[in-house]
């Protein structure tokens, strides 16, 4: 029945691949696949590997599964109580540019750096609401927001908080901060420095931007700062917090949660009616509006990998992945390829469970950068993708032709750098 758990994952693979195609929301058979593997597992028996039980075995995945999650909630809240405090447009105002490219290099750049504070996803939808507030052309937002997704997947590469496979490698002690950014920082800028230098020969970054944004938009409010500053402030200070007590990232990231927390209490308290914009800009109202299909689509696809873990799949496939390329960084570079086409989740969390390196081998560098900046390559690729592509209708055709093959190029300069300098 070991076979049943591997077809069951991979039937799970494939529809959520074609989600959009199938307009069945990849949570659905994340989740199915996740309990669907493990009752397999308990109703044939099958011997686990290392000889654990049951019980240990799946008590185990499950607080892996629980530290990221958690990690997750914490992060997506706080990054809605600043965009329910307008905290976002003061980043929007610093934005100015008069020509096509310099708009483009300044969105890139902001994209980067914001993505590795907060994550690609969180980065994606902040700056596609800004871009629609500078450009008013539908043809020219398209690329303007396909090099967001280059630049935000290259920046959240290098951070431990600014993509979700990079942070499951960190709190698996796979990777540590500091190294973390010295090995990563320069080919994840080569990675969008490369599409850039390309987008400057392009037709459509020629010219002046025609502006759209009115000034009465989503005016500032007498909390968007302080509420920025903790919230920003809060995110930087969880590697911070691990690096000083070496404790799970999650309880700093609940910590920093509790803090901002108090904060908007105070703020709501002294400020705001609380019958009025009290209620809308509270904490709970920000718990409301989290990605909860994303988290429920994490929890059944890490629960299905650990199945395949536990039972010692992952581990063969090294073997034989070894065995076909008997050089782990090639197989890095694979699954980077392979992101582009799937959910980089899954396969990170396979690296997981393949490889038991020591902390900061050259692998988990390379499988970071890999899943993280491979799935720009196409618009379904990462989760800044599927945003931009349900907010500004990209289509999946038009992306291959127009942008593929620019952040294929990117992704192989990069890995190049990392590659020959690691």
């Amino acid at each position: 029945m070991a076979i049943g758990v591997i077809i069951c994952f991979i039937v799970a693979y494939i529809l959520i691949v074609f989600e959009h195609p199938l307009k069945l929301d990849k949570s659905v058979p994340a989740l199915m696949a996740g309990v669907v593997c493990w009752s397999i597992i308990a109703i044939s028996d099958l011997p686990l590997e290392g000889g654990t039980s049951l019980e240990n075995g799946l008590s185990h995945s499950l607080s892996k599964i629980a530290e990221i999650l958690l990690f997750l909630i914490g992060a997506m809240t706080i990054v809605e109580l600043i965009d329910l405090h307008h905290g976002f447009k003061i980043l929007s105002d610093l934005i100015k540019a008069t020509s096509k490219y310099s708009l483009l290099v300044i969105i890139s750049f902001f994209a980067f750096f914001l993505s590795a504070i907060l994550d690609n996803l969180t980065t994606t939808i902040v700056m596609i609401t800004i871009i629609r507030k500078l450009v008013s052309s539908q043809e020219d937002r398209l690329y303007y927001a396909s090099f967001v997704i280059i630049a935000a997947n290259a920046g959240g590469a290098w951070s431990p908080i600014g993509d979700v496979t990079t942070t499951m490698l960190w709190i698996d002690n796979k990777v540590s901060t500091l190294l973390l950014i010295e090995y990563l920082i320069v080919p994840s800028l080569i990675c969008i420095l490369i599409p850039l230098a390309i987008a400057y020969f392009l037709p459509v970054f020629k010219g002046k931007v025609k502006a759209t944004q009115n000034p009465s938009d989503h005016p500032h409010l007498p909390s968007s700062r302080i509420i920025l500053f903790f919230g920003i402030g809060g995110l930087i200070f969880v590697p911070i917090f691990k690096q000083l007590t070496h404790l799970p990232p999650y309880l700093g990231m609940m910590f920093s949660l509790a803090v901002i927390w108090l904060v908007s209490d105070l703020i709501n308290y002294r400020t705001y009616p609380p019958e009025e914009l009290g209620k809308k800009l509270s904490i709970k109202n920000a718990l409301s509006r989290i990605e909860m299909p994303s988290i429920l689509f994490f929890f059944g696809i890490l629960a299905a990998v650990s199945a395949l873990e536990v039972l010692g799949h992952l581990s063969h496939m090294a073997l034989y992945l070894d065995q076909w390329f008997g050089n782990t960084g090639i197989v890095a570079f694979i699954l980077g390829l392979l992101s582009a086409i799937v959910d980089n989740v899954p396969l990170v969390a396979a690296s997981l469970g393949m490889y038991s390196f020591e902390i900061d081998h050259a692998f988990w560098h390379e499988i970071a950068f890999a899943a993280g900046t491979g799935g720009s390559i196409l618009v379904i690729g990462s989760a800044a993708g599927v945003a931009a592509m349900g907010m500004e209708k990209i289509n999946f055709i038009w992306y291959l032709k127009k942008i593929s093959w620019i952040a294929l190029l990117g992704y192989l300069g990069g890995w190049l750098v990392l590659y020959f300098t690691h």
